[in-house]
C-alpha cells in the first residue's frame, strides 16, 4: 500500500476522540497525518493527554458573525497548510472549514457528521465534500454525494474492541467502588447550532441535582459556570478519563447529546433534557430503549424518569442493550481507515 498523507482537522474535543485511532493506525503503518486544530474547550489538553501535537489555530466564539470571521481565517490558513503539506485527503467531522478549501484545492475531503439541525454548518461544509458519510438513521435526505453507514460516530472510539473501561477512575474521582452516582452534563449553548435555543433554567439545574442526588452521588461535567450551591459536584479529573468514569454511572442526565450516545453505546441509560434531537438518539430511545428524550417544558417527566431509572437499579440489563449496540453496528474507525486509504469518490 502505497504512504498516504492525510490531513484532518479537527475543531472540537469529540471530533479528537473519534479520529484518535485512525491516527495511531495510519502513523503506524508508515502513513503521514497532519492535525490542525481549534481552541476550543479541552481540545488542546486533551491532545495533550494522548500525546497528540495539533497545529492548534482560531478561536470558538459565540454568534453567526462571529463564525463568519473565524471561516475567513482558518480556512485562509488551512490553504496554506494544504500548499505546504500537500495531502492526498482530509476528513473531519463537520467539516464546516475545511470542505471549501479542498473544493478549491481539488483535495479529496470526506466529511462525517450526525446533527441534522446544524444547518448552516451543513450548508457550509456538504455541497463541497466529495462525500458525506452519515449513520444510517441520520433523519432527512441530503442533496450532495453521500453514504449512510450503520452505526454511530461514538463507535469510533467507544466500541469494546477498543475501549475497556478503567475501574480505578472511581478513586480518581473520589467515589468508591460500587457506589451509586449520576453523571449530569450541562452545556454552554454556545455552538452555532445552538442559536435561539436554550436549555435547562438554574432553578431547574439545582432542583434536578438535589432530587437525583437523593439516589447516590452526583458528579457534574459542564461547559460553564455552576452555581454556588453546585460548585462542590464539579467533576474534577483528568479529561482523557471521563468516558472510563462514564462507563460506571447509573446513570447519565443533561443536555449533551454526544454525551447522552455515548452513554448508550457503553451500556449506561441517559436521560436527555434538550430542544434539539437527531436521529441517533431518536433510534437509541426507539429501537434499543436506552435514552429518554425530553424538551425542557417536559422538565419535570424528564426529572421523574431519571428517579425512576435510580430506584430500580438494573445495570446488567443496560449493559446487556450496549453490548447489542456494538453488536448490531460497525466499528466505525474501520470505516474511517478504509476511506482514507482507498478514496473512495477521489476527483481526477
Amino acid at each position: 500500500m502505497l504512504a498516504v498523507r492525510l490531513l484532518l482537522d479537527i475543531t472540537h474535543p469529540a471530533h479528537l476522540h473519534f479520529f484518535r485511532h485512525l491516527v495511531t493506525r495510519m502513523r503506524r503503518e508508515g502513513h503521514e497525518v497532519y492535525l490542525a486544530g481549534r481552541h476550543k474547550d479541552v481540545l488542546l489538553e486533551l491532545a495533550a493527554g494522548y500525546g497528540l501535537v495539533l497545529d492548534a489555530f482560531g478561536r470558538a466564539r459565540p454568534g453567526l458573525f462571529s463564525l463568519g470571521r473565524e471561516m475567513v481565517a482558518r480556512q485562509t490558513r488551512l490553504v496554506r497548510i494544504i500548499r505546504r503539506f500537500r495531502p492526498h485527503a482530509m476528513m473531519a467531522v463537520a467539516g464546516t472549514f475545511i470542505a471549501l478549501p479542498g473544493w478549491l484545492k481539488r483535495i479529496p475531503t470526506y466529511v462525517f457528521y450526525d446533527s441534522e439541525h446544524a444547518t448552516v454548518s451543513n450548508l457550509l461544509s456538504y455541497p463541497f465534500a466529495t462525500c458525506v458519510y452519515v449513520p444510517r438513521c441520520y433523519l432527512g435526505s441530503i442533496r450532495w454525494r453521500h453514504e449512510r453507514y450503520d452505526g454511530y460516530q461514538e463507535l469510533a472510539y467507544l466500541h469494546p474492541d477498543r475501549f475497556t473501561p478503567d475501574p480505578s477512575v472511581l478513586a480518581e474521582a473520589g467515589l468508591a467502588p460500587g457506589e451509586p452516582f449520576t453523571l449530569v452534563r450541562f452545556v454552554a449553548w454556545a455552538a452555532g447550532h445552538d442559536i435561539g435555543k436554550a436549555g435547562l433554567g438554574l432553578e431547574q439545574k439545582v432542583d434536578a441535582v438535589r432530587r437525583l442526588g437523593r439516589h447516590g452521588r452526583v458528579v457534574i461535567s459542564t461547559e460553564g459556570e455552576l452555581p454556588d450551591e453546585l460548585e462542590s459536584m464539579r467533576l474534577r479529573l483528568e479529561v482523557t478519563r471521563i468516558h472510563h468514569l462514564m462507563a460506571h454511572a447509573a446513570l447519565v442526565f443533561g443536555e449533551g447529546a454526544t454525551m447522552m450516545s455515548e452513554a448508550a453505546v457503553l451500556g449506561v441509560p441517559s436521560v436527555y433534557v434538550n430542544p434539539l434531537t437527531a436521529g441517533t438518539l431518536e433510534e437509541q430511545e426507539r429501537q434499543y430503549g436506552i435514552l429518554f428524550g425530553f424538551r425542557p417544558d417536559d422538565f419535570e417527566a424528564a426529572v421523574v424518569k431519571a428517579e425512576s431509572i435510580l430506584a430500580a437499579p438494573a445495570a446488567e440489563r443496560w449493559r446487556a442493550i450496549g453490548r447489542r449496540i456494538a453488536d448490531e453496528k460497525i466499528d466505525v474507525t474501520e470505516l474511517l481507515y478504509r476511506v482514507a486509504t482507498e478514496r473512495p469518490y477521489a476527483r481526477a
